[in-house]
């Protein structure tokens, strides 16, 4: 099969990804083997070719908003037939039995593998996962749109709950890629005034045509402080401006995998009043069965830009330029 390979991390510019010839996974107990048709691309890939996450192993296939249709089923794998269409996201496998798993918080998990850093993932035309850890797609998402909801829809969702906003109360963005796009619709859906803080002046145009009240940067003074907010930018640089925006009592979610160091806050200034920063890890199989349902019900349009396969560099360029209108896509088949 066709995969672009990773042997060793390096700045994006410089190509790390380079077609090979691998062969065809063969799954083992509970797995099943995917022809991948759609990955979609991700910051944390980003991250991961360029060294900023710990690698587990090398080589390495990226990938982990990966939509494709079941070929072959390994023993005792039984949850879908072959050709049905289902989605792998980055949690790839928990182990089950510790504390975390043991409270519902398998996002926790100290044994968590994930999709395109412990196993090989969607920047491929094959992958095997375990059933339990993938999920059919709505029917009304083609392939593209529905890569993703996997991971920025999934994480966005998350960092929506943990921020604690309420419907009618006011929700900041800071960044506006491929998982704002999608939470803002989950928020407006909600009934949440949505205010979006980018440098892009594409990006604002597309926030306002997804519903935002205003956009604009955060050096900016929005019309009113924002009950909660979420960083979806790697920049810890942010979060004492941030905190500037937000009302007492609120709650700053930081959704991204890694960020830069954050500057030291004036506690008086930036946390006082009951202010709340906390991190969003990963997510549960139940948020990402939760956030497939909403996209449907909804339905939330996901605004892709598709590459094929052999283009991955160059779409990971584009991503680390903000050069992408809402979310980019390989498309594989």
């Amino acid at each position: 099969m066709k995969a672009m390979l990773m042997r060793g991390p390096r700045p994006i510019e410089e190509r790390p990804l380079e077609m090979a010839d691998l062969p065809l996974p063969e799954p083992g107990p509970g797995e099943v083997r995917l022809a991948v048709r759609a990955c979609g691309i991700c910051h944390t890939d980003l991250h991961t070719v360029e060294g900023d996450l710990a690698l587990p192993r090398l080589p390495l296939v990226p990938g982990h908003q990966v939509v494709g249709t079941v070929e072959v089923c390994g023993p005792g794998a039984d949850r879908f037939a072959p050709g049905a269409r289902v989605g792998v996201p980055w949690l790839y496998r928990t182990c089950g039995g510790c504390e975390f798993c043991r409270r519902g918080l398998e996002n926790l998990c100290e044994g968590a593998r994930f999709t395109g850093l412990h196993a090989d993932g969607g920047y491929a035309e094959a992958m095997v996962v375990h059933q339990d850890f993938a999920y059919p797609i709505p029917a009304r998402f083609g392939d593209a749109e529905a890569a993703p909801l996997l991971c920025a829809g999934i994480i966005g969702y998350r960092a929506l709950r943990l921020s604690g906003v309420q419907p009618g109360q006011r929700l900041g963005l800071v960044g506006f890629g491929a998982s704002a796009h999608i939470t803002i619709q989950a928020a407006r859906h909600w009934g949440c005034q949505v205010y979006v803080f980018t440098r892009s002046p594409g990006h604002r145009c597309l926030a306002q045509a997804l519903g935002a009240a205003w956009s604009g940067g955060l050096e900016e003074r929005p019309p009113q402080r924002v009950h909660a907010a979420i960083i979806f930018a790697p920049a810890g640089s942010l979060v004492p401006a941030t905190l500037e925006h937000l009302e007492r009592g609120g709650t700053l979610a930081l959704a991204g995998v890694t960020m830069t160091p954050i500057p030291e806050l004036d506690y008086d200034r930036l946390l006082y009043w009951e202010r709340t920063v906390r991190s969003v890890a990963n997510f549960t199989r139940a948020d990402a069965e939760a956030l497939l349902r909403l996209a449907a019900e909804i339905p939330i349009v996901t605004q892709v830009q598709t590459y094929p396969l052999a283009q991955a560099n160059e779409a990971l360029l584009a991503l680390k330029q903000s050069k992408i209108e809402g979310a980019g896509v390989l498309r594989i088949r």
